[in-house]
């Protein structure tokens, strides 16, 4: 199955509408209404006037009709919507205001950046692209998760593997927010891309054949962070917990590098068990 690359047009359009519709009026201090709020968040001409543009300009970015509004408005956008940093990242990627590289995104491992990922024992690690293939790990990674090396290099990839792979998608304690916040990094990494069609046509493929991905890309979240903490049940070893840390090669910076430590005293024994195996 494949879909057309991303539509920045209407994605922009779908974005700034969620995002407005999120927002509550009593955070700026609006005056009352007479007429009642039929529908939530602000009102199209409310955000208008915070971003200091017309009414009509708003309806027009909202129903995808072809406009493409400058930095200086873009950043008003973002300002009037209360956007957190990644969402106001995306929203100029949207609007193709941040540069990109002239080659396009690096999509192997350099050799240096692979020899790092093996030399980080015993702490499991792993380098991503930015369609999240998985480029490189180590032996502690490949214990943790997979063994990399018995999949098609297709199934390489994070967001399938959490997604349909049997026993990876039922090892996470937490599945529901890892997924959601998986998902959100992905839709942040789609508006950055919109011309690469192998990624489009993993988003056509996690859509078509899983129904909680298609739900949780419908909300149009995203994010940025690089840091967190997961919980995992491991067939072999049972519970751990595992923080870990999201690099990013100055050289390479399409690329993600994550490194993994315990995030307990009995999720490193668990991990010290998996090590020996």
């Amino acid at each position: 199955m494949t879909t057309p690359t991303v539509d920045a047009t209407q994605e922009l359009a779908a974005f700034l509408r969620t995002r407005r519709e999120r927002l509550d009026p009593r955070d700026f201090g609006l005056p009352a209404r007479r007429q009642a709020r039929r529908t939530p968040g602000l009102r199209r001409e409310e955000v208008a006037e915070l971003a200091g543009v017309s009414i009509d300009y708003i309806v027009r970015l909202e129903q995808a009709r072809g406009l493409r509004p400058s930095a200086d408005v873009v950043e008003a956008l973002a300002r009037a919507l209360r956007l957190a940093p990644a969402e106001r990242a995306y929203l100029f990627d949207l609007t193709r205001h941040r540069a990109r590289t002239v080659d396009g995104p690096a999509t192997t491992a350099a050799p240096p950046l692979a020899r790092l990922v093996a030399d980080l024992l015993p702490l499991p690690a792993m380098l991503m692209d930015h369609r999240y293939d998985i480029l490189a790990w180590n032996g502690e990674m490949a214990k943790l998760l997979v063994d990399f090396d018995t999949l098609p290099p297709a199934q390489r990839n994070s967001m399938w593997l959490c997604l349909m792979h049997p026993r990876i998608r039922e090892s996470y304690v937490d599945r529901e927010r890892v997924v959601r916040d998986a998902i959100a990094h992905l839709r942040a990494a789609w508006a950055v891309h919109p011309e690469d069609r192998r990624l489009a046509d993993l988003i056509a493929e996690l859509t078509a054949h899983d129904e909680h991905f298609a739900r949780l890309w419908d909300r149009q979240d995203v994010l940025g962070n690089g840091r967190g903490s997961k919980a995992m049940r491991h067939p072999a070893v049972g519970a751990i917990a595992v923080d870990y840390e999201v690099l990013m090669p100055l050289q390479d910076t399409d690329q993600r590098l994550m490194i993994c430590r315990a995030a307990d005293d009995a999720s490193q024994a668990a991990l010290d068990r998996l090590s020996t195996r």
